[in-house]
């Protein structure tokens, strides 16, 4: 008699699988980026020591941060909801300053989070600290985004 109780319980938690996984697919993840990843999708500084190249088709945000950083976390929500709006336009790429050290260097981090700020064309900019959501996308709009 038990067993007939659950079947109900059963029948309506399993529909509701696949709808949480088609919306987990349409979820583009913001890509955590070991050195390799960053050389191949970002830029070759082996290649190129002296010459800023980009070696992305679109524009960027490289989010430097530590897995302990408070503030850090406070923006990743932020970070996220970003990625989702402008899915498609740009990309947005993590590097843990305690892992891959050598980039955070190359960049100058010295304090986490920094936003490497990377448009299609010219020099990146670099920002730091937990700004608000309504800043980052201000940013996006005016430096990555902007049309000539």
């Amino acid at each position: 008699m038990t067993i007939l109780a659950l079947i109900p319980a059963l029948v309506l938690f399993g529909g509701n699988d696949s709808k949480t996984d088609k919306s987990k697919e349409s979820k583009i993840k913001i890509m955590e980026l070991t050195k390799e990843e960053f050389i191949k999708r970002v830029y070759n500084y082996e290649a190129n020591p002296n010459e800023w190249k980009y070696e992305g088709d679109k524009p960027c945000i490289v989010d430097f941060h530590a897995t302990w950083c408070a503030p850090c976390k406070m923006i990743a929500p932020s970070l996220e909801e970003i990625n989702q709006e402008y899915k498609g336009d740009l990309y947005i790429y993590k590097v843990d300053v305690d892992k891959t050290p050598e980039l955070a260097a190359i960049f100058g981090v010295r304090s986490v989070p920094t936003l490497l700020w990377i448009p299609m064309s010219g020099k990146p900019s670099i920002s730091q600290g937990a700004l608000p959501k309504s800043q980052l996308d201000s940013i996006v709009k005016s430096t990555l985004l902007k049309t000539e």
